[in-house]
């Protein structure tokens, strides 16, 4: 309902110019109609956040024996979310996706995954086929760590981009980005230090985390540290499955 479209970095409404954290989406300029779908979700997120089952959501989160057994482990599928970074669609320059969210809880580590869908170009009058994107699927990998029983400490550690194509061949190839963000952080603190020597306003970047508000078998619904709010499920969920990204 509505023309919605989100592009890369600040002019697109990607991250926020000042922070450069995910922008959040502003639902009620695509329309009224979905601004207010998107109140009630966030509403409801509200009353379920009153009445989690799951005592211990980082339960086993990092234990290489029990990780198996930790409530927030595998495989979880983006129903709702208000970053702007985890939005796609058709009409603008990122392209469709569908957004998933991988839990190694014996590792410690979370993988987010993006799968970028091709447009679709019309064969004739009944079919059509859909193009293969350049940037087939893009994964962010994050150590996880317990800081709370419901919140969640991350550490970025790299990218991985699945190209489709190699200098126009058909064959598809892996290029890995570190994202050295503890290098980067102490950089950043270092210089300030500089900056703001003999000031009593010393800032230190916040450290990254998000927190679990409700978690189930099926439903995840958290809150990272730049107040975006994310609402998951398993792939198994049937009923869920007509909503997922």
């Amino acid at each position: 309902d509505g023309d919605f479209s989100i592009d890369f970095g600040v002019k697109g409404g990607e991250i926020d110019k000042k922070s450069r954290a995910p922008q959040k989406v502003d639902f009620y300029t695509i329309s009224e109609d979905v601004g207010k779908a998107a109140d009630e979700v966030i509403g409801i997120t509200s009353e379920l956040e009153k009445c989690s089952p799951t005592d211990n959501p980082t339960q086993f989160l990092g234990d290489k024996e029990k990780g198996n057994e930790a409530p927030l482990n595998g495989e979880w599928k983006l129903l709702f979310t208000t970053a702007a970074d985890a939005n796609f669609s058709k009409n603008s320059k990122r392209g469709s996706a569908s957004v998933k969210n991988v839990v190694n809880a014996c590792k410690g580590s979370i993988t987010n995954v993006i799968d970028f869908q091709g447009e679709s170009t019309a064969d004739d009058e009944t079919t059509s086929t859909k193009k293969v994107p350049l940037v087939k699927q893009l994964n962010v990998v994050i150590g996880a760590k317990p800081a709370s029983k419901s919140r969640v400490g991350l550490q970025f550690k790299y990218a991985k981009v699945v190209f489709s194509r190699f200098f126009g061949l058909k064959r598809q190839w892996n290029l890995y980005i570190p994202v050295p963000a503890p290098f980067i952080t102490r950089l950043i603190v270092f210089f300030s230090r500089i900056f703001r020597f003999g000031r009593k306003d010393k800032k230190v970047p916040p450290k990254a985390y998000f927190d679990v508000l409700y978690l189930d078998n099926e439903l995840r619904i958290q809150r990272t540290g730049e107040d975006n709010l994310f609402v998951q499920a398993k792939p198994t969920w049937d009923d869920a499955v007509p909503f997922f990204t």
